[in-house]
This record gives C-alpha cells, structure tokens and sequence, in this order.
C-alpha cells in the first residue's frame, strides 16, 4: 500500500458514544474508518447501519458511509493493525465504586492487545478521558510490547462532545488539543482534522498532562457552575426570592455568561459525576487533594437538588407518597440522549416508588434503558398515558415534547392538577392560568 493511502485511514477503538460517533464523522470527512470493539453483538448492530444509542443525525450518518464503503467495523485487532498506522483509542473510563476513581481496565486493555501487533512505525492516540499522569505510562508500556519500539508512538487528543450534539462536535469542534512532544504524532492528528484547522478552528500543542487535564477541567468547570446556580436556588427558596430571575441577571455580567447558569434538578450521565470524581481521586493521589476538595460540594448540591425535588413532590400531596400515583415525565439524564447514567430522573422516580407511590416514566428516547435498569417502576408509550391519574406530575428531563406540552391536554387526564418543574422548562403563569399548582427548584 502506497503512503498516500495509509495516511487517509484510520482505525477507531471502542464504538460506544465517542467511539462510533468519532468513526462516522471521520468517515464523513473523507478517511476510510475502520472501528474495533470486542462486543460482537454491537459489531453487527453497527455494520448493520444501525446505532445502538439514540444520538440525532448519527444513523443516517452511519448508513451513509458504510454504503459509500469508507466505513466497518470488526472485532479483530490483527485487522485493525494492518489497516493502518493511525489508532484512535475511544473506550470508556467508567468509574470504580469503592473509591470514584477511573477504571483503566479498558484502555490499558487496548495497549495490551494492540502494541505487540504494531510492526510497522505507528501512532496511538487516546481520546478517553483518563486521569492525568496516564498517558506517560501507557507510552512506556506501548514502547515496550510493540515489535517497532520507539516508533510505536503515543500522544492523548481529548474529545469535547455533548450527548445530543455529537456529530456537530466531532465535524465543527471548538478546539483540538494534541498532546505531544513528537513531530510524527502532531502531524498525524493535524492531519485527522486539518478542514477543521483551515476553517479556523484553534489548535493548541500541549504535552501529555496537559492534555489530560483539559477534558476533566472543563467538566469540573461546568459542574461547578451548576452547582453554584442550585446553591442559589437553595438560598432563594429560604428568602423568597426567585432564582430565574437571579439567574437572568448574572448572565449579563460577560464574565459570567448565561450558558451553564440553569437552575433545576441538576446533572448526570456519564462525564460529569464521574469526571468530578475521578479527578477528587487522583488529586488526592498526587497530594494535592485540597485543590479540589470544593468539588465535594459541587457534588453534594448536585445530590441535593434530587432530594429537593423529591420533598416539593411530597409537601404537594400532603406529605406522604403512599398509595399516591405519580408521573414522571423524563428518564434521560438529559434530552436528545437515550443515556440513563447517573439519571436524575430515574433517581428520582426510584426514590419516590421506594416510599409506596406507583410511579409511571415516559421518555421520548430512554425508556427502553430504563426499563431494563429499572424494572420496578411502570412505564407509559406517551405524555399522557404517563400522566393518566397522576395526583402529580413532575418534569425532571426538558425534551422539546414536555416544555411545550399543552396544559389542557393534561388536565384532561390527571386525577390532580399539580406538576413540579424539576428544569425550570415551564411558563409558571401560563400553567397557573389553566389551574395547575405549579412548584419549581429555586422558585416561591
């Protein structure tokens, strides 16, 4: 195979969110794409045109250029190794639950399984996010099993995708950031998104524990910025005042901003609860765990916003949930996801059936990840067969489909006109007009 064509292929390791989302978009942009996962069942799904996650757009993207024949899918690393000289490794850094730090094991397992089959000069670049310091030492390790040595080589890109907007982050990105001290490998990734350069978009050099940084950085960042709007929901409960307004009014203060600044139920899913925490955990490994002993508390607002919710639920129904019925509009951490991670939501709705209400979900997207996950609760195929009987109704995922539901249509079918706007996603006066008693986060 001649240069020229090695250098427009590239492999992608792990097809979960980031994984597949990256191989299509790459796909798109002209490279042929071979995706690697040691899931067979997930393999077929995907070679099938089919995703096995709800991401808008991502279907038709897959279909599109498998048929084009710039994108497959396989389970066998020896493929992958002589496909190309260029690997993306995209697995999950899950947390681990007796300490929140982040598990290695799949991305040590790439290293493992991929470098003793790089025969040839090669570059590795990671895009999981990983705790700082991990980076240097999958380098070691990549030198050490791969028959080229040192021209196996290793450098960290972090991806910077929203759940939801997915395919818009991977083609029209904010930032690339390479981490690396090699010319090979910064060429390499420049080379990956050299549209998205040429269009403008910044591309930072760093080495490797900076690179590593930014993605939990940022994460940090944004959770500490919703926590700080929830603590101030919880200061204007106790003295009257209204948080939306509140909130409005920071937002013009340029160095604050709007975005991120959205009083309600708080956050989930995947990156954020787990970043925050890994990140606790290797600070506290490296000695400086003070540095980040605020994010405690940025967990601990976020945690208490679900407790909060659950409480305004129970004083509007007279202080007890038993034998009460109960709908709950959302099991998505968040809409336009089918991501039941760490849901707000379903926490929520859980809490709520262990204290003897008969608590019925419906989610446009998650309902059949909730149901696998929760099976205890009852689920409903649209809004108001969920709200049918409801002595209360509370909105704890912001879908498009629950902000501009009809509060008439639901009247028609709830036993009580009660709902709780666990996002701040309602008119409160338009709901009051139509008799409901509406109750939000933040707000008298």
């Amino acid at each position: 195979m001649v240069e020229a064509e090695r250098r427009r292929r590239v492999s992608v390791i792990g097809t979960g969110y980031l994984g597949a989302t990256t191989a299509a978009c790459l796909a798109e942009m002209g490279f042929e794409v071979l995706g690697l996962d040691v899931d067979q069942a997930k393999i077929d799904t995907l070679r099938s045109g089919r995703v096995p996650f709800y991401e808008p757009g991502l279907d038709e993207l897959l279909s599109a250029n498998i048929e084009a024949g710039r994108l497959d899918f396989t389970t066998s690393y020896d493929e992958v190794a002589e496909f190309t000289d260029l690997h993306l490794v995209c697995v999950g850094t899950p947390q681990r639950d007796e300490s929140g730090a982040a598990d290695l094991r799949y991305v040590n397992a790439v290293i493992e399984e991929l470098a003793p089959r790089l025969t040839r000069p090669s570059v590795v670049v990671g895009r999981s996010t990983v705790p700082v310091g991990t980076a240097a030492l999958l380098a070691q390790r990549l030198t050490a099993l791969a028959p080229v040595g040192s021209e196996a080589e290793l450098g960290w890109s972090p991806e910077f995708l929203r759940e939801g907007f997915g395919v818009e982050d991977t083609l029209r990105p904010n930032r690339i950031v390479i981490g690396t001290d090699s010319p090979r490998v910064e060429k390499a990734v420049r080379h990956l998104w050299q549209q998205q350069a040429d269009e403008g978009v910044p591309v930072l050099v760093t080495d490797l524990q900076t690179a590593e940084l930014v993605k939990v950085s940022a994460n940090a960042f944004l959770a500490t910025k919703i926590s700080f709007i929830n603590a101030m929901a919880e200061v204007s409960e106790a003295a009257g005042a209204d948080v939306i307004q509140l909130a409005e009014a920071l937002s013009y203060d340029d160095r604050i901003g709007g975005k991120f600044l959205g009083p309600g139920l708080g956050f989930g899913g995947g990156c954020l609860p787990k970043d925050i925490r890994a990140f606790m955990a290797r600070a506290d490994e490296l000695g400086v765990e003070p540095a980040l002993s605020f994010l405690r508390e940025v967990d601990a607002i976020n945690q208490r916003r679900r407790a909060r919710t659950i409480d305004i639920a129970r004083h509007l129904i007279g202080g007890d949930f038993s034998g009460r019925t109960v709908s709950v509009l959302g099991a998505a951490f968040k809409p336009n996801s089918d991501d039941i991670r760490d849901s707000p939501a379903l926490d929520v709705a859980s809490s709520i059936a262990a204290q003897g209400a008969r608590v019925t979900v419906y989610d446009p997207a998650a309902l059949e990840r909730a149901r696998e996950a929760y099976p205890q609760l009852n689920y409903a195929d649209s809004m108001l067969e969920c709200a049918r009987d409801a002595d209360v109704v509370l909105l704890l995922t912001e879908w498009a489909e629950f902000r501009e539901a009809n509060p008439e249509d639901l009247s028609a079918v709830v036993a009580e006109k009660r709902i709780v706007d666990g996002r701040n996603a309602l008119d409160p006066t338009f709901w009051r007009a139509s008799g409901w008693t509406y109750r939000a986060l933040g707000r008298q």
